[in-house]
């Protein structure tokens, strides 16, 4: 079922039962708020950190278009990661370019440049960052972000966050050690660290981890109303060409170490971070073969190879962080670590340390290392307290 589709189900589901009876007030993101926001930007140059997921849900209104119908000055675009519109593969260069609707300049910020440029920034007075997370240490648009408010920081210019709910909204996972940062873990956070961007904006903030100038960037964050930490929350734009859905964002968090092994998960097909499989029928029944296919990946893992493994499409999950399915298929392997993790430097990476890799090889339980995490969870929890700007799920 598509993005859209799944939207259009919610909003007919909430006008039914405001039908019914009474409903509780509806959600109000960051960026929908404009008369908070459009007073801020009066007599500014604007630039914007966007991508497709900027939408204002209650109008299907791109950020950009919103603030222009406003006479708001937006000078120029940056983008993250997959583009303006979110097409690319990961990890695919993203070229400066012009939007064709407007003629804004669009600036990438993927590749070489991560960070808006003292040049890029001199016709700009205030940054504004409105993009979808999905609540994982390793998901890039966390890290642009932090490059922006630290380019802020650098340049004297204000950085406004628009905030958005987390849809993978736990505290799980293994934290990232040190020596071990990367594009992929800039911060000290659990795999799932339970914030919305803005909180986290809030949180690199306050702990001074920007490396440049720690204090400096003139942060102010939008905050969303009428929702609170743990509410479920559908995507109605999918925030990357290999989340189509809500079933692969919620198995992202689990399956996306499988990038540092040679096990597909389903790039190159529909359903990305929904399968599991390798070329090898001793890993299953079900079977798909990854392809270049334009608009998720094009040059996937076991590329045009029929591999066996399993469907995870109708599987019941909550969400969370599992081990189960890499236990299942490290073991399937025979447990042969030069076969299985054949980017063992990525997996750490991802991972955090190379600790959850080594305690794979040792043979150590589920259990036993979920255990090893639970001090430094403990900690974060802490610390995390302190910049949550709505209610908290009881833990």
């Amino acid at each position: 079922m598509t993005y859209m589709i799944r939207f259009k189900i919610s909003l007919l589901l909430l006008c039914l039962a405001g039908q019914i009876g009474a409903q509780e007030p509806a959600l109000k993101l960051g960026a929908e708020r404009l008369d908070v926001l459009v007073p801020l930007l009066e007599g500014k140059w604007v630039g914007l950190v966007v991508n497709q997921t900027s939408i204002l849900e209650h109008t299907q209104e791109h950020l950009l278009d919103a603030l222009l119908g406003k006479h708001v000055q937006v000078k120029k675009v940056f983008a993250p990661e997959h583009g303006f519109r979110g097409t690319a593969d990961a990890g695919a260069e993203i070229k400066d370019s012009r939007d064709l609707r407007t003629g804004i300049p669009i600036v990438s910020l993927y590749g070489k440049n991560k960070k808006p440029t003292a040049a890029q920034l001199a016709d700009i007075d205030v940054l504004l960052f409105d993009i979808q997370d999905v609540g994982t240490r390793f998901y890039t648009y966390i890290s642009t972000m932090h490059y922006v408010m630290e380019a802020c920081a650098e340049n004297d210019k204000e950085c406004i966050v628009l905030d958005r709910p987390n849809p993978n909204d736990f505290v799980d996972g293994p934290l990232r050690r040190e020596g071990f940062e990367s594009f992929v873990g800039m911060h000290p956070i659990p795999l799932l660290h339970g914030l919305t961007v803005g909180e986290l904006a809030r949180m690199i903030q306050g702990e001074k981890w920007l490396t440049t100038t720690p204090d400096t960037c003139r942060l102010q964050v939008i905050p969303m109303e009428n929702w609170k930490h743990g509410d479920p929350y559908w995507l109605p734009v999918k925030p990357s060409p290999n989340l189509p859905n809500d079933q692969s964002i919620r198995l992202y968090p689990s399956l996306c170490l499988f990038e540092g092994t040679q096990i597909s998960i389903g790039r190159g097909t529909y359903f990305p971070f929904q399968v599991i499989g390798f070329p090898d029928r001793k890993y299953g029944s079900f079977t798909f073969t990854p392809v270049s296919l334009p608009g998720f990946d094009t040059n996937p893992v076991q590329k045009d190879k029929t591999c066996y493994g399993v469907d995870l499409r109708e599987l019941p999950f909550e969400g969370g962080f599992t081990l189960r399915f890499l236990f299942d298929f490290y073991q399937k392997a025979g447990q042969e670590q030069a076969f299985f993790f054949t980017r063992p430097q990525w997996f750490d990476l991802l991972a955090g340390s190379k600790e959850l890799r080594l305690q794979l090889i040792k043979g150590v339980s589920e259990e036993e290392i979920r255990a090893s995490w639970q001090p430094e969870l403990e900690a974060y929890k802490k610390i995390r307290k302190k910049y949550l700007l709505y209610t908290d799920y009881v833990e």
